[in-house]
């Protein structure tokens, strides 16, 4: 077994798409009309056959609460993995990305947080 697709709920799923697109650098892979919104999927653009993310519409109550929650606790919804945070981090600071968190060392691994503009806080991490 192996995870092929995960989710973060946003609050406006084309601001979420333009933001990890043009911000972070993932590839839309699918983007199907779902409804009143849409089935939108991301991958690494190194990765491109890998994990997809989906770009989840947080309408649902307990999905906003959620997201909400996890937020305001500065608790971020997930990590991405990156090779040289220092480099990434700056590269995201020059593209307007706002950190909560700097990159910290802490036990052999270095981490950032940043907001991702759709209520989420999200994480890198280099190992």
């Amino acid at each position: 077994m192996k995870i092929i697709v995960t989710s973060i709920f946003v609050q406006e799923q084309d601001k979420a798409l333009a933001f990890y697109t043009e911000k972070l650098g993932f590839v839309k892979k699918h983007d199907v009309p779902a409804g009143a919104h849409r089935w939108i999927t991301l991958v690494s653009s190194d990765d491109q056959n890998g994990t997809e993310l989906v770009l989840e519409p947080n309408e649902h109550p307990a999905a906003k609460e959620y997201q909400e929650k996890l937020f305001a606790d500065g608790i971020p919804v997930t990590m991405f993995g990156v090779t040289d945070i220092y480099k990434e981090h700056k590269q995201l600071v020059e593209k307007g990305v706002k950190f909560t968190t700097e990159p910290t060392e802490m036990g052999g691994i270095t981490i950032a947080v940043f907001d991702d503009t759709c209520g989420n806080l999200l994480q890198i991490i280099q190992q």
